[in-house]
């Protein structure tokens, strides 16, 4: 039985022509040659994620939280994960409204997990979206790994589906070997005890 923690990749924009599929899709080939997740990317663009939300809060109403049936897989992946990381553009000095429509739509399928960050933009690489992310994420119950990746210039930075910078996977490997350790660490309480929210 395969017990590696599981990990979803998620493609935080909806826009047009947007990067964060190959963005991705890269992370999903580090995290599979890493080795230490069971590794599902989703894509918030296969999801049904109104803006109007419910008048109660998911926190309280949990699964009986009137969800609209195109979010199912979507909640069904964000539950069973052990880990996340976010994959992020920046606009206008923050995260897409898609991805803060999905973090809003659930509560406890963020509880004591661990989410790392792999951001991408103009000059910042998308930072000021991450720093918010950690905040809103932190209000969840979420544990937020320093370290990070960002892609500032990604329109000049990558070629071929793969950034240009060699040091880009050292640094993916450093994200993974602490998310793999919270994501475990985590688990492992979870399965003691309930998280006291």
């Amino acid at each position: 039985m395969d017990n590696k923690p599981k990990l979803v990749i998620i493609i935080g924009s909806v826009r047009e022509g947007r990067f964060g599929p190959v963005v991705a899709s890269w992370v999903a080939e580090q995290a599979d040659t890493h080795g230490a997740f069971d590794v599902t990317v989703v894509d918030l663009a296969d999801s049904e994620i109104p803006l109007a939300l419910p008048a109660a809060s998911p926190k309280y109403a949990g699964d009986a939280y009137p969800r609209p049936a195109g979010m199912a897989e979507l909640t069904s992946a964000l539950e069973s994960a052990d880990a996340f990381v976010v994959v992020t553009p920046e606009y206008n000095h923050s995260y897409p409204a898609s991805l803060k429509a999905a973090i809003d739509w659930h509560f406890t399928q963020w509880e004591a997990k661990a989410v790392a960050f792999v951001s991408y933009g103009g000059a910042a690489g998308g930072r000021h979206a991450v720093l918010h992310l950690e905040n809103v994420l932190t209000e969840l119950h979420a544990v937020t790994i320093r370290e990070g990746l960002a892609f500032p210039n990604y329109f000049t930075t990558w070629q071929d589906g793969r950034p240009l910078a060699p040091e880009a996977p050292g640094y993916a490997k450093t994200l993974l070997d602490q998310l793999a350790w919270w994501a475990t660490a985590l688990r492992s309480a979870r399965r003691a005890a309930p998280f006291p929210a």
